[in-house]
């Protein structure tokens, strides 16, 4: 057996997801469970997998069934992915291949799939698929009988297709029309619904900021009696242009991309109904005041239902619209004087038709159905993952008044919602991060713990345990020992991380700080693998902390809005906090400390060498934003207001300004600047214009680019691993004082 490093491991197995189920769905009846998976921990390629449950008790058998195997379906050939499915998969993260997502209908009968710009249905009931020939066949959609998948020959490239509630038609965008076809295989009535009236607008697909800052990736939802479509139109025309270049290969164009940049106008974005007949209705609704349509939900329980933002995101109306007319009628209005989050699952009715929402108040993050709040200031929601007759399963963290915080723990609650006054039961027993799919009578719940690597997938019926979905993931080669604690006066939630061995007898300790310390980026989890890095370089022989200072997820609403208009005069200062605290604790060299980070974290990171030196003595500054002008505008005019109106909030907060580095300080310390060039999120722009201003001061700094690389990391298992080995080396050599380059 070839030995692998962690890091090489760490980016062949893509930080240890690949194995693991996900994307489950359960079927109504409570029979069947579809999911997706990779057959080992180092197959990138995701495979659409059924677990049949006959029905019973603690003793039902359970069976896995492959459906449809990728390379069988496509006949050995690769996978070529379009643009518009490569920019899906970079807004999410994406970085497997094969089935990444499917779409079911609502018995989880049938599944819909796309691969390489084809579009493809799968049979999820089809146990006995080949009278004759093999189950690979089967899953291939060859050999005898009537194959479980099946080509639907259409126009493409196809991205994100969905069936019909009913399961007799299948939508899904392509050349910027949405188009609509039977499932049944013929293909003679494909048609277009929405064709494109413009080179700049699209149908059915969510834009840039829907899908990178909103959690909204879809641009089309069927009604439930599957007879018409509510469908966006995206229109890029206001939108300013950007290039993005492969200086590596200077033959190639350089590609254009519509970014919405924090004061510049954004996509137009409308709605409009279409039956499967042909006949539109144009959705309407005071798109002045709300430009961002940030969620829609449509159940047989009511009307189709929207959210839509104000651009300053301080106010946000729940709609629901006429079928007959497109006329939208108010629901709720909520507003905030600092800004009104997003969150997963909401907002969605109860089967009974009332409104359910996840909002801010008295000081908790709390659900709402209709105008009764159900949950009190013990419990921070996270996310609503189903709502049922009864009550309504959320993911939720402890709150800020909780006898006994859980440092990082995220677990499973039933609410009920039928006024019984009845407190939420926790459905998630070990301590740990929990997360659950709900319906037919089952919760399929995943649970990842501190004490053990990966997550353990169990099916539940009634509460008990009826199986298990296997995960293929690989064990990591090293074991996260992660020390939770609440650090300082600000009780931050932090991790530190030591060298594997090492006791207070060998003395203090240089120290790395490894935070992202923004929103959106919890890093403190009660879990084995979101430690591993961390743990990796505590064994190159450095204490590390992990801290989740203000503005973080998971804590309370007061907590992450601190940091309105001051990312750095928070973020910045409760990282020193927080390394303080741990030095009263643990013998730490203070007077040989570091700091690494990627995006938010990068941003931290060059933030901190250049303002506190005092403190920080070199910094790892991965593709930083760092002028903040040159973000988009759902996420930086949130935090930071309108740059037109307030151009010295970006200014105080940024690394860059027009005049070079913004607020730096002496001493200089040494910097390793890290960008992708491909980067169409945080362009390399931002790292280029730091490096530019750190040369015009003399500052000494390092500047590693990596060609074809996206905001996500690497993919190359060499260069992954290579861009570890080098921080670790510039952080001794910036630590012990010797020469750089």
């Amino acid at each position: 057996m070839t030995y692998l490093s962690f890091p090489r491991q760490h980016a062949r197995t893509q930080r240890f997801t690949l194995g693991a189920p996900r994307a489950f769905a359960v079927a109504p009846g409570g029979d069947r469970v579809a999911f997706v998976r990779s057959r080992s921990g180092t197959e990138r390629e995701q495979l659409l997998w059924v677990l049949d449950l006959a029905e019973g008790g603690a003793d039902t058998a359970a069976v896995e069934r492959l459906v449809a195997d990728p390379a069988a379906v496509l006949g050995g050939a690769d996978e070529e992915l379009p643009a518009a499915e490569r920019a899906r998969r970079e807004r999410s993260r994406e970085g497997s291949a094969g089935v990444v997502a499917f779409a079911v209908d609502q018995a989880v009968e049938l599944a819909a799939f796309a691969l390489s710009g084809r579009l493809f249905v799968a049979d999820l009931t089809a146990v006995e698929t080949a009278a004759e020939g093999t189950a690979e066949k089967a899953a291939a959609g060859t050999g005898g009988g009537v194959p479980a998948v099946r080509e639907l020959p259409v126009p493409g490239p196809v991205v994100d297709p969905r069936p019909s509630p009913d399961g007799r038609w299948v939508a899904y965008a392509a050349g910027g029309a949405l188009r609509v076809v039977g499932a049944d295989g013929a293909g003679a009535d494909d048609r277009a619904l929405a064709e494109p009236d413009g080179a700049s607008v699209t149908w059915g697909l969510a834009e840039f900021v829907a899908a990178e800052e909103m959690d909204r990736t879809r641009g089309f939802w069927w009604a439930p009696d599957s007879s018409a479509l509510l469908v966006a139109r995206v229109d890029e025309a206001p939108v300013q242009r950007w290039w993005i270049s492969q200086p590596a290969y200077p033959d190639r164009p350089p590609v254009e991309v519509a970014y919405p940049q924090a004061g510049t106008p954004n996509a137009e974005v409308t709605l409009a109904l279409f039956t499967l007949d042909g006949s539109r209705t144009d959705v309407e609704w005071d798109r002045d005041r709300y430009p961002y349509l940030a969620s829609v939900h449509w159940s047989a329980a009511g009307p189709a239902l929207l959210l839509v933002q104000t651009r300053d995101q301080r106010a946000q109306a729940y709609l629901t619209v006429d079928r007959k007319t497109g006329a939208t009628e108010t629901v709720a209005v909520e507003e905030d004087p600092t800004w009104l989050d997003l969150f997963p699952g909401v907002p969605v009715r109860t089967p009974a038709g009332e409104l359910v929402t996840i909002t801010d108040t008295s000081g908790a993050r709390a659900l709402k159905v209709g105008e009764r709040t159900l949950t009190g200031p013990g419990l921070h929601l996270r996310a609503v993952l189903d709502t049922g007759a009864e009550d309504i399963l959320v993911t939720a963290s402890s709150g800020e008044t909780a006898a006994e915080p859980e440092i990082g723990e995220v677990h499973v609650y039933r609410v009920d919602h039928r006024g019984t006054d009845a407190a939420p039961v926790r459905v998630s027993t070990e301590p740990g991060v929990h997360t659950a799919v709900r319906g037919g009578g089952l919760t399929v719940l995943t649970t990842s713990t501190l004490d053990r690597p990966g997550a353990v997938t169990r099916v539940l019926r009634d509460g008990a345990e009826v199986a298990r979905i296997a995960s293929h993931a690989e064990t990591p080669s090293l074991t996260a020992r992660p020390r939770l604690l609440e650090a300082g006066p600000l009780r931050i939630p932090t991790a530190v991380l030591l060298p594997t061995g090492w006791s207070e007898d060998d003395g203090p300790l240089p120290v790395l700080l490894d935070p992202y310390g923004g929103p959106h980026g919890q890093r403190v989890y009660a879990a084995h693998n979101p430690h591993l890095v961390s743990q990796w370089f505590a064994d190159q022989g450095f204490a590390v902390i992990v801290a989740d200072g203000r503005g973080t997820p998971g804590r309370s609403p007061r907590w992450e809005k601190s940091i309105a208009g001051d990312f750095a005069g928070i973020s910045l200062p409760d990282q020193v906090a927080a390394l303080h605290a741990v030095a009263e604790r643990y013998p730490l060299d203070l007077g040989r400390v570091a700091i690494r980070g990627w995006s938010y974290g990068g941003y931290l990171a060059g933030l901190a060498a250049l303002r506190r030196p005092d403190v920080f003595h070199a910094a790892v500054v991965g593709a930083p934003v760092t002028d903040l002008r040159l973000y988009d505008t759902h996420y930086m005019e949130r935090y930071l207001g309108d740059p037109r109106e307030q151009p010295e909030v970006y200014e105080a907060n940024s690394l860059v300004g027009d005049g070079g580095l913004v607020q730096a300080a002496e001493p200089a310390r040494p910097m390793m600047v890290i960008h992708g060039l491909a980067d169409d999120n945080v362009l390399v722009a931002h790292s280029l214009r730091l490096s530019t201003a750190l040369l015009a001061a003399g500052r000494p700094h390092e500047v590693l680019p990596l060609s074809g690389v996206t905001h996500m990391t690497a993919p190359q298992e060499q260069v992954a691993e290579n861009l570890l080995l080098l921080q670790v080396d510039f952080l001794k050599r910036a630590l012990s004082g010797r020469p750089h380059g």
